[in-house]
């Protein structure tokens, strides 16, 4: 299925929001696969606006668990914040929009189901946050996110599903490199009261993640949180990029 006007149009409906400039829905909604297809096309992929997008998700998500919770610690804000914007969390939003049936996808990449892939779902919802920014500004796309946001965070509390990152980011790890993640402490501070731990999980020799928390087990969570972050990263290059920041970081 092809994105032409009618199907923009459709796409507003089901977002309530009118584009100024339409052709950033339409760049949204356009997976690098169609281009590779149809070099003649005079857009881009979405892929750039994914970039942005993703951006500016962690800017609305963190000020908004910020406020939304004044006495969580940053450790525990970083969970959350890594729970909302997980690939299966973002994916979920697409689907509410049925934004799958409005991709424009390559022929090979339609036939092998890329309109319910849930990355795929993740990226075009990312891109499309990217576009509405553009579009329309923060003031626009700052609440329509947070009342996609709202119900999905009850839901990932009322679960704790944010608690289980450590499992989370073991299955990825073992699928991906069938190695099992292990963690490390590098410090311990503070009086006995009052200790801050930091630990980071390492696959094989790399640094994928560090947190910190006033036990070795929610650090651990936390640093399985911002390595299941770097994780979602489709690409190897990009995965490389963010494991060498990670390990920087620790």
């Amino acid at each position: 299925m092809t994105t032409d006007l009618d199907d923009l149009s459709l796409v507003e409906e089901l977002i309530h929001i009118d584009f100024h400039d339409r052709s950033l829905l339409q760049r949204s909604l356009t997976h690098r696969s169609y281009i590779n297809e149809n070099p003649s096309v005079a857009f881009q992929d979405n892929e750039r606006l994914e970039f942005l997008g993703d951006a500016v998700l962690d800017f609305i998500v963190g000020a908004y668990l910020f406020h939304r919770y004044p006495d969580m610690s940053e450790g525990e804000l970083t969970v959350l914040r890594a729970a909302l914007v997980r690939t299966r969390t973002l994916a979920g939003f697409a689907t509410q929009f049925d934004l799958g049936q409005y991709l424009r996808l390559g022929h090979g990449e339609a036939e092998s189901g890329g309109r319910d892939r849930q990355p795929t779902l993740c990226a075009a919802f990312e891109a499309l946050v990217g576009a509405i920014f553009l579009d329309q500004g923060l003031e626009v796309v700052e609440p329509w996110v947070q009342q996609l946001m709202a119900p999905a965070l009850d839901e990932i509390i009322a679960a704790s599903s944010h608690k289980d990152a450590k499992s989370e980011f073991q299955i990825w790890a073992q699928a991906r490199y069938n190695i099992t993640p292990r963690y490390q402490v590098l410090s311990s501070e503070g009086p006995d009261h009052d200790k801050v731990f930091t630990v980071a999980v390492m696959v094989e020799d790399q640094t994928w993640g560090v947190g910190r928390g006033p036990n070795k087990q929610s650090a651990a969570q936390q640093a399985a949180a911002v390595a299941m972050g770097l994780a979602k990263d489709s690409s190897e290059e990009d995965i490389a990029d963010s494991v060498a920041l990670a390990e920087a970081d620790a």
